[in-house]
């Protein structure tokens, strides 16, 4: 979650597209809260690289592949202004 929090946060400064290819089952209770948290974290970093840029509008490309499910499809999987998804993901 750190790594593709910074990615967003490095485009985000140099205006730069962003495309994230997710192949999730989601994180498990077993890992504990910091896990948990980072779908969290990534979609508000998201929300940044799309709002705080005010002159412009930044494109971010969202590939699903098998298996994409639960908490990565409801949080940043979704999030994209073109969702791309491989036959299998669900």
């Amino acid at each position: 979650g750190e790594k593709i929090t910074r990615l967003i946060e490095y485009a985000t400064k140099n205006s730069l597209p962003l495309i994230i290819v997710c192949a999730s089952g989601g994180a498990r209770m077993q890992e504990g809260i910091v896990s948990l948290m980072q779908m969290a974290k990534i979609s508000s970093a998201l929300y940044d690289y799309h709002y705080k840029p005010v002159e412009k509008k930044l494109l971010y490309i969202s590939i699903l592949a098998s298996p994409t499910s639960g908490g990565v499809t409801a949080s940043f999987g979704m999030l994209g202004d073109i969702i791309i998804a491989e036959p299998d993901a669900e």
